[in-house]
């Protein structure tokens, strides 16, 4: 009678694993519906041989993530939009925000993970998918929040390749210079041309592509990431600021807060950068126009005067971006772009804008995917 009772249990515990391995290799692909749809917000200064800076604020939902075929299909919209209105040549530098290639992690999910009401119920439902793909890489996360390392570890090779093949294509197909907004990665670095990673702590980078779709210069990785993913994000202590030489001019990123701290400006005009871009991304729905809450996490700048709570985020972004405010920043022109959308329940903020000879020009209608362009 034991040995019937044991046989029986091991066989409906194969039955079990089977059935689970069979629905994890499973990704029936849903059907999709996106709003293609984009509007030209902000127009500044006269076509000429100079080229432009273009910024593309995308509106980004998880269904939009399914396959980078479909991230491909809505952002080439976008681009089409622009082209057709003129604003793409072979000198127009294209500028996405930030996290527009971290969502990569949840590319080829089940259903499931799509329809989730919270964020960290599609975390929990990537785990269950990828079990051996999560446990390897909660085996090897760093920091205080090895969850959340695990799970921005878990598919990072595909979403290396993703990124790469997904921005440097659109860069390629439109012919123009592409500052890819940025991903979470372990120590990616460009070697002969691909974006590889490592295995050591993740790092918010940003990558450009040049018009042949190829990689240009190595990865900037951000320095200040925001409080909340410092646990799982490090900041890159070498304090280093890549240049990229383009068709319009020398280009330096600053990835999000990063451009909220003088010296950076000062590194970059020391390396005689013109043009300066910002992938952005402010989370929460309505933290735009709620009261600033500081530098959280670092010691204010000495020459900075502001104090949380005197203005609102908005204003610190503007006030604190110093692209082309002389003598502060000697750039000719920068742009600050944002990642709109919802992430299940995480709603997200921010209004792009761009500056050029000393004015700043702000998109005052957060609704929709927004068009921003600057004639140089």
């Amino acid at each position: 009678m034991r040995k019937l009772l044991y046989l029986t249990l091991s066989m409906a515990m194969v039955a079990a694993l089977t059935a689970y391995a069979m629905w994890a290799a499973d990704r029936p692909v849903g059907h999709y519906l996106s709003d293609l749809r984009i509007n030209l917000a902000v127009d500044q200064g006269t076509p000429a041989d100079r080229g432009n800076l273009l910024g593309i604020q995308p509106e980004l939902f998880p269904t939009d993530y399914q396959s980078p075929e479909r991230l491909h299909r809505k952002l080439a919209a976008y681009l089409q939009k622009a082209r057709d209105q003129g604003l793409l040549n072979g000198k127009t530098i294209v500028v996405l925000p930030e996290h527009v290639g971290t969502w990569l992690m949840v590319s080829g999910e089940k259903d499931e993970l799509y329809q989730a009401t919270t964020l960290k119920e599609a975390m929990n439902w990537l785990a269950v998918s990828n079990p051996l793909k999560f446990v390897r890489a909660l085996i090897s996360a760093e920091g205080g929040n090895r969850l959340d390392d695990a799970h921005l570890r878990m598919k990072a090779k595909a979403m290396a390749r993703d990124y790469q093949a997904l921005f440097g294509g659109l860069a390629r197909e439109f012919h123009v210079t592409l500052v890819a907004g940025s991903i979470v990665l372990p120590e990616p670095s460009i070697i002969d041309g691909t974006l590889k990673i490592g295995r050591g702590a993740l790092y918010n980078s940003s990558v450009v592509f040049s018009s042949e779709g190829l990689p240009i210069g190595q990865p900037q990785r951000q320095m200040h990431p925001v409080f909340a993913e410092q646990e799982a994000i490090k900041a890159n202590g070498e304090h280093s600021l890549n240049v990229v030489d383009t068709p319009a001019g020398r280009l330096g990123i600053l990835i999000g807060h990063d451009s909220w701290y003088p010296d950076n400006y000062r590194r970059l005009d020391d390396q005689s950068v013109q043009l300066i871009a910002v992938p952005a991304y402010v989370a929460g729905r309505g933290t735009w126009d709620q009261p600033w809450r500081g530098y959280r996490g670092t010691s204010t700048p000495a020459s900075v005067n502001l104090k949380s709570g005197e203005i609102s985020e908005g204003q610190a972004w503007q006030r604190l971006t110093l692209t082309t405010q002389a003598p502060a920043s000697q750039a000719i022109a920068g742009m600050s772009v944002f990642l709109r959308g919802q992430f299940w329940d995480q709603g997200s903020a921010g209004q792009s804008f761009l500056s050029s000879n000393g004015r700043q020009f702000a998109d005052g209608d957060a609704h929709g995917a927004r068009l921003l362009n600057l004639w140089l």
